[in-house]
Order: structure tokens, then sequence, then C-alpha cells
């Protein structure tokens, strides 16, 4: 296998996704991990995690075409995406992405381009929770 996409509800291990992608014709490993970061609100409020709501089915079948996508443009070897579903509290991952291809400079670029795609256009979405109890749906910019 040298796809490994799929949705967790507990957390993510970072050092299982790069040991997923590790290849000995691997020059270049990335691996990028999202997580849910301290933040105060400007009225105040102080965030205590991140809720991820997904359409499974669907969120597994873009990830899987913009895999697809990712290895139509570089020569990436093996990919790793996982992302969470649930409750993430701060300093939590939320995604993990790991690439690797014979050179960094494609795996950097495969790695950056498959967070962006995520973010932009799977069905994931993710809630604010604040300290207070209130939450708030989070739009990507």
């Amino acid at each position: 296998m040298t796809d490994w996409i799929e949705l967790f509800s507990s957390p993510l291990s970072v050092a299982d996704a790069d040991r997923f992608v590790a290849d000995d014709n691997a020059g270049g490993i990335c691996v990028f991990a999202g997580t849910t970061r301290a933040e105060t609100h400007a009225d105040g409020r102080v965030l205590v995690a991140l809720d991820y709501e997904a359409y499974a089915d669907m969120a597994v079948k873009q990830l899987t075409e913009l895999a697809a996508a990712a290895r139509g443009r570089w020569p990436i070897l093996k990919l790793a995406i996982l992302h969470r579903t649930g409750r993430v509290d701060v300093g939590q991952p939320s995604v993990v992405i790991a690439v690797s291809s014979p050179h960094r400079k494609e795996a950097f670029e495969a790695c950056r381009f498959l967070i962006d795609e995520l973010k932009r256009d799977v069905a994931i979405w993710k809630k604010e929770v604040w300290q207070t109890g209130e939450s708030t749906w989070v739009e990507e910019k």
C-alpha cells in the first residue's frame, strides 16, 4: 500500500505517518501536522478545542482524489492523509499529511498542495469551542 487515507475519532500519531511514508528511495520526506492552537478572541473568549465533523464517505473519496491529483503532479513514493473528527484539544494535531518522494522539493510541494486543497474542498467542518461553553462554526478563507 502506498497511500494511507483515514479519518480518526482518536488522537493522530505524527510518528506513525512518518514511518508509513519512509522509503529507501526517498530523498525527501515532508510531514505537516495541523494543530489546534491556543487563541484568545478579541472579545476575551479563550479557545479550548476544535470540534470536527465530516461527511465520512465523501471526505475519504475527496481525499483519495486529492492523493491521485498529487501523484499526477509529483513523483510521490508514499503518502498519508490523516484527519481527526470529534474534539481536538489545544496542542493536539487535527490533520497529519506526510509525503515521501525522491527529492525534497517535490515532497514539500505535494504536502503543501494536499493541505491547501483539503482545507478548501473536503467535506470536513470545524467548530471553535470556547472556555465559556459557546461554540462557533469556522468558515475557511
